[in-house]
């Protein structure tokens, strides 16, 4: 079922997420059914459960190609559930985001290049791997919605924030 996204200034976004304590449950199966939806339908890079009001450590993010980030390169479907990130270097990178909690804005955000990234899958399965670029970003990006972080709280310079059509004119799809 595709689920309402949560907008900035809903207070949920701003919560803590519990871990998921029980795995290969109904409700997570159900849970994820209805995030993977979501995702696809709104053409997301990710999404995280506390986006559609759901307040549990799961992320998902993947995609073979993306027309909201088109020189992205392909990541593969992954459901991390209770994700733990590891920077794997000091060095940080800018670059634009979006997020379909905030639709039709653009942000230039800085992230760590590279990070390793464990946690389970909803079976329980352990996933354990190491990323840089534009996948170790969207890690970033989806992991902070269980923080109750949403990408302009990490911004420095917020002349670089605006609606996307304003940025990029025409080029609506720009990173």
């Amino acid at each position: 079922m595709i689920r309402d996204i949560l907008r900035m200034g809903d207070p949920r976004l701003l919560s803590l997420a519990k871990p998921i304590e029980s795995f290969g449950t109904a409700q997570l199966t159900k849970l994820i059914e209805d995030m993977r939806e979501t995702m696809i339908a709104n053409d997301g890079a990710g999404l995280a459960a506390p986006q559609i009001g759901v307040d549990l450590r799961v992320v998902m993010f993947g995609f073979e190609s993306n027309d909201r980030y088109p020189d992205a390169a392909p990541i593969p479907f992954t459901v991390l559930v209770n994700p733990q990130l590891t920077p794997l270097a000091d060095e940080i990178e800018e670059g634009w985001e979006g997020c379909l909690s905030l639709p039709g804005l653009r942000g230039w955000v800085p992230r760590f290049t590279r990070l390793r990234y464990r946690g389970f899958d909803a079976q329980g399965n352990a996933i354990d791997r190491s990323v840089e670029g534009f996948h170790a970003r969207v890690v970033q990006h989806e992991c902070d919605h269980l923080d109750g972080v949403l990408y302009p709280m990490r911004m420095t310079d917020l002349s670089r924030f605006g609606f996307t059509d304003v940025l990029f004119g025409d080029d609506a799809s720009a990173e």
